[in-house]
């Protein structure tokens, strides 16, 4: 029953971790998507390239960190929080370093 338990636990943080790195990268997103000025700029390949990957992301960074730790250590209270803080850090640099495209408005 423990192991059913952790299985579930594994797979909810899987699922939270995908939801939150997408809620996270969408408002970068957004200006790909809406094309700015007149949709001049619009690029919808942050759509089927990019969001697969951020979703994918989300969710396999906190549950192998989170099987590392409980396969190590054994305890899924102190492996629940070491994958919360490997989510954190993976959004804290995902935020950092992708950026959209995004071409001058007016280009004269």
């Amino acid at each position: 029953m423990q192991e059913e338990k952790q299985g579930c636990a594994g797979i909810l943080l899987a699922a939270l971790g995908a939801v939150i790195a997408v809620l996270a990268w969408a408002p970068r997103a957004r200006v790909s998507i809406h094309g700015g000025f007149e949709g001049m700029h619009r690029d919808l390949s942050v759509l089927y390239v990019d969001l697969p990957l951020i979703a994918l992301g989300g969710a396999l960074v906190p549950l192998t960190v989170w099987l590392l730790v409980l396969r190590t250590l054994r305890r899924p209270w102190l492996a629940a929080a070491v994958a919360a803080g490997a989510l954190g850090l993976g959004i804290w640099g995902l935020l950092s370093w992708w950026t959209p495209y995004q071409q001058p408005e007016f280009l004269g």
